[in-house]
């Protein structure tokens, strides 16, 4: 049993370190496609506000993943064995096409598809459930609302000077922007592997009679989601960055601005959201406030199939390999 939730635990570790450089992109795509930062220097800013976030947004959404999708009862070293794999399965695959997916959604789908496997559709928490249902729509839609909103009143309060003056105010604010939304995406994400991290050491018994989120744990889950960050998610960083829409540093700074607010909001909440979700809204908000053939709607509708089908996909994923465990457990 030692050996399962040590093998678990270090594939949880993996699984947030993927999380890092498939998200990269979100956090340093709009930052890099308007040449602010190149790409190194942005990862690294990026990976910075990764890992200072475990000081300030507490771990409401990790207490979410932890004890508010699956009764916690249920819960084995083998079903978060299974439901990681399945994450990681389809975050590999999505990178490797370059499609922009959740890795929120795809972990959440991971436990989902290995819980019921065990244990049937009614060790579903529903109440909690019908939170990330709903935000899969409300998020990029609340990024959308803003960053057209940001967009349209920068547009106005600036309407007076010269092109290059708002080019070269907003080239510094857009380092500002950059690092609110890396901070919100570490908050967030980071998050969700400490409540798969707390869950597995709980229902191991290393916790004690009551679930909380170890100190430890917060740091090696944004330590591990940083470093990911500096790996870089290039594939993702070009469909993110360019083929949504052509942005300009004051586009860039409305999305992440946007981004930011969306999801330190989502986070001081307790609401699990996907980053890639809302930094797409905000990206399509701003491009859409030059018009609306701004958008490249074809790639936007590629990205919104890949966000349908990433929580049905990946349960089915780790559904399959819970099965397979058991059945390997059974022989040996």
């Amino acid at each position: 049993m030692v050996f399962v939730v040590l093998l678990a635990l270090l594939l949880a570790v993996v699984f947030d370190y993927i999380n890092g450089f498939h998200d990269a992109a979100n956090s340093i795509a709009t930052v890099v496609s308007t040449r602010v930062l190149s790409p190194k220097q942005a990862v690294i800013w990026a990976a910075f506000f990764n890992f200072v976030a475990a000081f300030g947004f507490g771990v409401h959404v990790a207490n979410t993943i932890g004890k508010g999708i699956i009764i916690p009862g249920i819960v084995t070293e083998y079903v978060i064995l299974a439901g990681l794999i399945g994450a990681i399965t389809w975050n590999l695959l999505t990178w490797y096409y370059g499609i922009p997916s959740s890795s929120s959604h795809a972990l959440i789908g991971g436990f989902i598809g290995a819980a019921v496997i065990k244990g049937g559709p009614g060790v579903l928490i529903w109440s909690g459930l019908s939170k990330i249902l709903l935000f899969i729509v409300l998020s990029p839609l609340i990024g959308m609302i803003l960053g057209f909103s940001f967009m349209v009143a920068t547009y106005w309060i600036f309407r007076n000077f010269s092109p290059w003056k708002v080019d070269t105010y907003f080239r510094r604010l857009q380092l500002v922007s950059a690092g609110l939304y890396s901070l919100g995406h570490g908050t967030n994400d980071a998050q969700k592997t400490m409540g798969i991290i707390s869950i597995l050491l709980f229902s191991a018994g290393w916790l004690g009679d009551t679930f909380y989120v170890p100190f430890w744990v917060v740091l090696l889950s944004h330590a591990a989601i940083a470093l990911g960050t500096l790996a870089g998610g290039w594939r993702i960083v070009r469909t993110m960055g360019t083929k949504i829409t052509k942005l300009r540093p004051v586009g860039g700074f409305c999305a992440e601005t946007a981004g930011a607010i969306t999801l330190i909001g989502a986070a001081t909440a307790g609401i699990p959201i996907s980053t890639t979700h809302t930094i797409t809204g905000a990206i399509i908000g701003v491009g859409a406030t030059t018009c609306l053939s701004a958008v490249r709607w074809g790639v936007a509708r590629e990205i919104v199939w890949a966000w349908i089908l990433t929580i049905p996909l990946s349960a089915l994923i780790a559904g399959l390999s819970y099965f397979l465990i058991e059945q390997i457990r059974s022989i040996f």
